[in-house]
């Protein structure tokens, strides 16, 4: 039952992600302005009459009742999910000596996700502040990368790869490479910014465009807004798009030498093939987003296709570090066998 838990908490953080992204993209995430009800309401259906005032005063606006419904739906999910993981901590604290895990990773998963949790008040709250909402969207890939993990330690021996060491350390710094690129498509997203530059390779016809990166990253202000208070320019939205580039570039070499080198690995061969796909897939598709404007469709897919690299990328490098792990457990004991002779 444990085990079942654990990899429905996973697969169910997996849809939550994705539906999140959805709500986002289709900009419903302010359906209901409140939290965590609706119009102080349980449901969309009981706050009817204050939706259909507030889309009458504003038809153009983020709140209709199906854009609520979009809301509350991800809220419910998320709500299951905190349920669960809270579950799987007391099944873990309970059940250690049965179990043979340690129960700390369950129960950190609590703290993380209730901080998951503030973060969507806030996100609703704060009214879509950019730095609130890509948290939000970095403490749930945070919470995917330590529920795969956990998954993972549920089949103990069916998860190895034989490889040297420069193996596990190109590993890590793939995993890094795609937590900044996340961040920095993340601050794309939450600034509007994807179609900044809407030609590809080049950006309004330029290498290098017009950009003005002190008001792109400061990451203190409002939505659309400088920190003093002004419009954002075309320049500061440029310099957000033109630097998740350069960070797509740098993290498809890191990620692409990964993914070679296992196949290349005869015991790694099936997870290097995985990881070069979904590498090029989620390429495609963001340059698909460029020359297409911004299909929801593809839009949701390439959250998608940046969760499920960091499934690959942490099942890569749970297998590398177990591996060495062991390794290092059976020096320990040849040692200790070596010195009793």
């Amino acid at each position: 039952m444990y085990r079942k838990f654990v990899i429905l908490s996973a697969l169910l953080t997996f849809v939550v992600i994705v539906l999140g992204a959805y709500v986002r993209l289709s900009d419903a995430g302010l359906g209901c302005p409140d939290w965590p009800g609706c119009y102080g309401q349980v449901t969309p259906a009981h706050a009817a009459e204050e939706i259909a005032v507030a889309q009458a005063a504003r038809p153009h606006g983020p709140v209709s009742l199906h854009k609520a419904w979009k809301e509350m739906i991800h809220r419910y999910l998320a709500s299951t999910l905190g349920l669960l993981i809270i579950t799987i901590a007391v099944i873990a604290w309970r059940k250690r000596e049965t179990l043979k895990q340690s129960p700390v990773l369950p129960l950190a998963l609590i703290g993380v996700v209730i901080f998951q949790g503030m973060l969507g008040m806030w996100t609703v709250t704060l009214l879509l502040k950019p730095a609130i909402v890509t948290a939000h969207l970095l403490c749930g890939l945070t919470l995917l990368a330590l529920l795969t993990v956990l998954t993972l330690r549920q089949f103990r021996s069916d998860v190895y790869l034989v490889a040297p060491s420069s193996t596990r350390w190109l590993a890590i710094a793939a995993l890094l490479a795609l937590a900044m690129q996340i961040a920095l498509g993340g601050w794309v997203s939450t600034n509007y910014a994807a179609l900044a530059c809407q030609d590809f390779p080049l950006c309004q016809g330029a290498l290098i465009p017009k950009m003005d990166f002190g008001n792109a990253f400061h990451i203190v202000r409002e939505l659309g807004m400088t920190a003093q208070g002004d419009l954002l320019s075309l320049d500061a939205l440029r310099a957000i798009h033109w630097m998740h580039r350069i960070g797509a570039m740098i993290t498809t070499v890191i990620v692409g030498a990964l993914a070679l080198r296992l196949m290349l690995n005869v015991h790694a061969r099936r997870l290097g093939i995985f990881l070069l796909i979904a590498l090029a897939l989620q390429v495609l598709i963001g340059i698909g987003n460029v020359y297409l404007q911004l299909p929801l469709v593809l839009a949701v897919a390439h959250n998608v296709g940046a969760a499920l690299l960091v499934v690959v990328l942490v099942t890569v490098n749970f297998a590398l570090r177990r591996l060495a792990s062991d390794t290092r457990q059976i020096e320990v004991q040849s040692t200790r066998a070596i010195a009793a002779v």
